[in-house]
């Protein structure tokens, strides 16, 4: 049980190749990754090997909206945001929000690419500050990577992992199958240096059990290993690709203002009065901010489903 406690030796093995490939070349070793049950199940190992009730956390403004109770399950009363920006979250607010509640933050929750709901992708520059904050201010970076693998074209950047400092390390960068597999392939992966995944593997559930996905996992070595799961996942984003610029094309002809993403599953947009999709007050500790805006998914709907959606947008005449 304890020998396999990150994952069956062979899948990590096959994982580490494969998102190599994916990374452009980037080196990923095995010894670095953990598997897990999916990208929920990593934010909630996260936090609970890493913060302790009463803790405070950031998140952004607007974010994914079901990471709220995530946070609350481990005991974390305060939340606090920062707005997004085009290229991530507005550093200077995270760095107000660090001044003004010192050594009390423990955790900031991220979606560094193709972010849910706005589609940004942290910059670079941003990026190596919120790691430099980390280090200086000893909190830990949750980094939902949940759509790394989504993409329109190259990958934008590699995971929050490679900007991390292997002496004083503070990210954890969370991957995972069901985005390109299925909702239903609970099974995922932690990159981060081995400190950090030992302290993970030392929580309850992993010291009673072992880790929980090693079976799953393991059926999907061959998938990883053969070719085929590399192809599904090119089908899947020119698949999605196609609807996002669809979804765009039409919101546009409604007379909506929209930032195209280059990945993941979300459209992030103003409303001129009628509502779809997902009501923006839900992606916000602020319920009163993004009344607004909805996100709107593409990924399950057929081309005539979107046309329908949007045309239901379209302004009445007076």
């Amino acid at each position: 049980k304890q020998s396999f406690v990150r994952g069956h030796p062979q899948f990590l093995d096959a994982l580490s190749a494969y998102l190599s490939q994916c990374y452009g070349g980037a080196p990923v070793a095995a010894e670095t990754l953990l598997a897990i049950g999916g990208a929920s199940a990593g934010i909630l190992a996260a936090l609970q090997a890493f913060c302790r009730p009463g803790d405070y956390a950031v998140v952004e403004g607007p974010t994914y909206y079901l990471a709220y109770g995530i946070l609350k399950d481990v005991g974390i009363q305060t939340l606090l945001e920062v707005p997004m920006e085009t290229d991530g979250m507005d550093m200077q607010a995270l760095e107000r929000h660090l001044e003004e509640h010192p050594g009390k933050i423990k955790a900031v929750y991220t979606i560094p690419v193709h972010h849910n709901p706005t589609g940004a992708t942290l910059s670079a520059a941003k990026r190596q500050k919120l790691v430099q904050l980390a280090r200086d201010h000893k909190f830990m970076i949750i980094s939902d990577e949940a759509y790394q693998l989504v993409h329109f074209g190259e990958s934008p950047c590699r995971p929050l992992f490679y900007d991390d400092d292997p002496g004083d390390p503070r990210v954890l960068s969370i991957g995972s199958f069901s985005k390109v597999i299925g909702p239903g392939m609970k099974a995922g992966w932690i990159q981060a240096h081995s400190p950090l995944l030992d302290r993970l593997t030392g929580i309850g559930h992993f010291q009673s059990g072992g880790n929980p996905v090693t079976y799953t996992t393991a059926m999907l070595i061959g998938l990883l290993t053969s070719g085929d799961l590399e192809e599904h996942r090119r089908f899947v984003n020119q698949e999605l690709s196609t609807k996002c610029r669809l979804l765009c094309a039409k919101l546009r002809d409604v007379g909506l203002e929209v930032q195209e993403p280059s990945g993941g599953y979300f459209v992030w947009v103003r409303s001129q009065g009628r509502l779809t999709g997902r009501s923006g007050d839900s992606c916000t500790i602020h319920a009163d901010r993004f009344q607004d805006s909805m996100r709107l998914c593409f990924a399950w709907l057929t081309p005539a489903q979107i046309i329908e959606g949007v045309e239901w947008l379209r302004p009445t005449s007076p």
